[in-house]
């Protein structure tokens, strides 16, 4: 009795692992990992223009921390790197329809976003800050100080940073524009009080432009990871770029890109104006 018992449990556990095995070999077989690899490219959604992270250099070549580590990437797959330029706007819907593999584009891991896309774990955490116009010095200490109608705060459309303006300074009149340099520059040029964005950014305008002009508020009230976007559904890739993660935060790759585009300005005099 015990033998014929022990048989029929055996029996339901290979009818009941089988089809879950099977659907298993099935999702990963079905992963961009394959996709990538089989195409040998490894094709990477950006927006050139978010200073340290996608810019475009004076031969037209694309560079930046996040393309730094997007080729480091393509490398660890043994895959050729394809970077695709695309509108911000429509960043989450190319992803989507699969006009790329993967977004690295200094992209905010919020939860509105991770109902359309999954995320990789953070690889940096930044925050809004303020670019202050000098007029303000003396009257505008943080951000707080900033919610007065009689204050104009600009940033960029569509941005965790147009998002922070309107949640957390709400009083004050608002501007979106569609690039963040455009956004800046009005600060600096005093035709907004204050600009309302990332702090490698911020303190990039301020160190370039800024001099006399403006007030770099530099303490972030906000909390903002990095992270790359995939396409849902897909565990295999999403382990993979958490693994490659690891690695390049840890043999010194990452620690070399971050010195050259967050702690020296050689690279500026390669920017396409």
């Amino acid at each position: 009795m015990k033998k014929v018992l022990i048989s029929l449990l055996a029996m339901a556990f290979i009818f009941i692992s089988v089809p879950a095995f099977s659907a298993d070999i099935d999702l990963a077989r079905t992963s961009t990992v394959e996709t990538i690899l089989k195409n040998k490219e490894l094709r990477v959604g950006f927006e050139s223009g978010y200073m340290p992270f996608e810019m475009t250099n004076t031969n037209g070549k694309y560079m930046g921390f996040d393309v730094d580590m997007a080729k480091a990437l393509a490398k660890a797959m043994g895959v050729k790197y394809v970077p695709v330029n695309t509108a911000w706007d429509g960043i989450i819907p190319g992803l989507v329809t699969d006009k790329y593999d993967i977004i690295i584009s200094g992209m905010t891991c919020n939860q509105e976003r991770n109902l359309a896309i999954n995320f990789s774990d953070a690889y940096i955490v930044v925050g809004q800050t303020i670019l202050l116009n000098i007029k303000h010095k003396d009257t505008v200490k943080t951000y707080k100080d900033l919610n007065d109608p009689k204050y104009t705060i600009v940033s960029r459309l569509g941005t965790t940073g147009e998002q922070a303006a309107q949640r957390m300074i709400p009083r004050a009149k608002y501007k979106s524009f569609e690039a963040e340099s455009e956004a800046a520059m009005e600060v600096i040029q005093g035709n907004a009080d204050a600009l309302v964005y990332d702090l490698p950014f911020c303190q990039i305008m301020q160190a370039q432009h800024g001099n006399g002009k403006t007030i770099f508020l530099n303490t972030p009230f906000t909390y903002e990871p990095l992270a790359m976007g995939i396409r849902k559904g897909d565990p295999d890739f999403l382990n993979y770029l958490n693994n490659f993660l690891r690695q390049y935060k840890n043999d010194g790759s990452y620690e070399r890109s971050y010195n050259k585009w967050f702690k020296t300005s050689d690279w500026q005099d390669n920017l396409k104006e």
